[in-house]
Order: structure tokens, then C-alpha cells, then sequence
């Protein structure tokens, strides 16, 4: 024995910021990644993302479609998933009637983030293809954007309403 090497990635220092303002706007948060249960849960709970229901990818192959669609429901990580299971796990949400936002950079996102409601690509160090299967690219690649982006958009939605009732009320008697 001569020695050992070992890299470490760690997420942004924000990064449990985010997740916790995600949380208190009422998004879900999902991990789905390709790493070992173990590594998926610490990052996970350095994260602040629940850690409770956890479901790898060989249990995932298990399941069936109707099976797949009770359990994303309650499971919060998902370890060892391949590029065709993220995609069922997007599918399977979007039948649950969830509207789905998926953010990746990897070649292997690409279908995920195609079929998600709003597929989310990483700028600076996604892949060509998952920028290309991407809605919306953060330039930056700071997902605290993204809280910024559901308030405003929340907003926006809010006046439509307003308007529509107001055009309905008024313009409609008339």
C-alpha cells in the first residue's frame, strides 16, 4: 500500500439556503442522481434535502408504472439512476399532475430535462446537449436565481387573475 486519493465536490456553500427557500415556497425537492445511496443521503443532508423515503435504482426498475407514480410522491432521493429512469421518475410526477422543474448538466439530463414542464441546464458547466434540451439556462449556474424566479413569476400570475376578474366584472356587463 502506497497511499490513497480522494476528491471531494462539494455543493455550494448557498446551496442549503436555496433548498430551505425552496421548502418554504412549497416546492418539493427532489435529488435524483447517479451517485451511491450513501454519498446521494450525505450530500442530501449537508443540503438540507429530507432524507426520509430513499429509493435506488434498482428498486425503481421493480416497479411498475402505476407502482412508480405512489411512490415519487414520498420519495425525496433517488441513488443510482440512469437516464432512463430520471426520465420515468419525471413522467411519473407530471401523471401525478406535478408541475416538474428539472435542472442537470450532463449529456445523461438531456431526456429529463426535455420532458420535465421546464427543463433547467447549467451554463457554465452543463453540456452542450443539456443546454440544447433545456428551457432555460442559468448563465450562472446559481439555482438562488430560481427562488427569485418563482416569486416573480407567482406575481405575474396573481395580476393576471386580477385582470381577467376585472375585465369579466366590468367590460363583460357592459
Amino acid at each position: 500500500f502506497v497511499g490513497i486519493i480522494t476528491f471531494s465536490d462539494p455543493p455550494d456553500p448557498h446551496i442549503a439556503t436555496v433548498i430551505q427557500e425552496f421548502y418554504e415556497a412549497g416546492v418539493q425537492v427532489k435529488m435524483i442522481t447517479g451517485d451511491y445511496p450513501e454519498t446521494a443521503v450525505a450530500i442530501a443532508r449537508e443540503t438540507g434535502i429530507h432524507t426520509e423515503h430513499i429509493l435506488t435504482g434498482d428498486a425503481l426498475r421493480s416497479l411498475n408504472d402505476k407502482e412508480l407514480r405512489k411512490v415519487v410522491q414520498h420519495t425525496s432521493v433517488f441513488a443510482r439512476i440512469n437516464p432512463e429512469s430520471k426520465l420515468r421518475i419525471i413522467e411519473a410526477l407530471k401523471e401525478q399532475g406535478e408541475i416538474v422543474a428539472m435542472t442537470g448538466d450532463g449529456v445523461n439530463d438531456a431526456p429529463a430535462l426535455k420532458a420535465a414542464h421546464i427543463g433547467i441546464a447549467m451554463g457554465k458547466r452543463g453540456t452542450e446537449v443539456a443546454k440544447g434540451a433545456a428551457g432555460l439556462v442559468l448563465s450562472n449556474d446559481n439555482m438562488g436565481n430560481m427562488i427569485d424566479a418563482i416569486f416573480i413569476g407567482r406575481r405575474i400570475n396573481e395580476n393576471l387573475i386580477k385582470a381577467i376578474r376585472y375585465i369579466i366584472s366590468i367590460h363583460i356587463p357592459i
